[in-house]
């Protein structure tokens, strides 16, 4: 129902910056909560960040405490897309980053935190950053 295409991954090296970007379906991709998770090889899928709906005043963003500061994620209604620009990278930023959002007709509160909140999900992008 919901199609999600991350984009921008690549190589980069420490301290340098990189623009994820998350493409959706959907006309109504301003109402979906979306997420930002990342997965190194043999570690859990860990969060990263994610942002509400948009209101008539806006929305939000949060951040898990490791890029904070260092990550902004955001969202262009007008292009459904969400993008995550990354900079003062770090080795351990090294990952899978996936895009996630949820379901208009989720029936369970919203924990940011949890992948279980999410409903569709893209394929992923991978990010390398060098030493």
């Amino acid at each position: 129902q919901v199609q999600l295409v991350e984009s921008g991954g690549g190589l980069v090296q420490a301290g340098g910056s990189l623009r994820l970007s998350c493409a959706a379906s959907g006309r109504t991709f301003s109402s979906y909560a979306m997420g930002w998770f990342r997965q190194a090889p043999g570690k859990e899928r860990e969060y990263v960040a994610s942002l509400s709906s948009s209101g008539r005043s806006g929305y939000y963003t949060y951040y898990a405490d490791s890029v904070k500061g260092r990550f902004t994620i955001s969202r262009d209604n007008a292009k459904n897309v969400v993008y995550l620009q990354m900079n003062s990278l770090k080795p351990e930023d090294t990952a899978v980053y996936y895009c996630a959002a949820r379901s208009l007709s989720a029936s369970t509160a919203w924990n940011r935190q949890e992948p279980s909140s999410y409903d569709y999900w893209g394929q992923g992008t991978q990010v390398t950053v060098s030493s």
